[in-house]
């Protein structure tokens, strides 16, 4: 048992800056800098992956490894806040209301209607927003097909939404495009 103050959790150098992968630290109080690494081992934050993106289209293509996540996903859209309970993947805010790209179970749950089921397949490349190229290669290699795509980009890899029943075809397709350019 120790006399004094609660302990309080800090994180910061020798400096009084915060460190870049910091350990917890346990202080005697009033913000002091006479703390001490707290009982049992220290805890650190797991460093970040630094992703450089990619804007050659050549690398582009090569890296893009199209991966299908498990589900359904389907367009819908509500006036006014969401249902609660919902886990949109995308929200895209319009004149006509919010549209919400969410898993089929969790649409049918909260009673909202929707016209289009959908295979949501993430390139894994960490595409430059500004990169120029990917969506177009990407899109005639599926329309080429006979496959509607729907694009959405994250801050690190692009999405596509494509008919639920063709999105093992839409995968194929995209690897071959990448062995085709590598």
């Amino acid at each position: 048992m120790r006399d004094g103050p609660p302990l309080r959790a800090h994180s910061f150098d020798s400096k009084g800056d915060p460190p870049e992968s910091p350990c917890i630290l346990a202080c005697s109080g009033g913000g002091k800098r006479s703390c001490r690494p707290s009982a049992g081992p220290l805890r650190t934050r797991p460093k970040l992956r630094i992703m450089t993106p990619e804007r050659d289209l050549g690398r582009l293509l090569t890296g893009m490894r199209p991966e299908l996540n498990p589900g359904r996903y389907v367009f819908t859209t509500v006036t006014g806040a969401p249902p609660s309970g919902l886990a949109p993947v995308v929200t895209v805010a319009e004149d006509e209301g919010l549209t919400l790209v969410l898993r089929r179970e969790e649409a049918d749950a909260a009673g909202l209607g929707y016209d289009y089921v959908a295979g949501w397949i993430t390139l894994r490349v960490h595409s430059a927003l500004d990169a120029v190229g990917l969506t177009a290669a990407v899109a005639t290699a599926l329309a080429d097909a006979g496959i509607s795509c729907n694009v959405v980009a994250g801050h690190h890899h692009d999405h596509l939404f494509v008919p639920h029943e063709r999105a093992d075809q839409a995968v194929t397709l995209l690897q071959e495009l990448t062995r085709r350019t590598g």
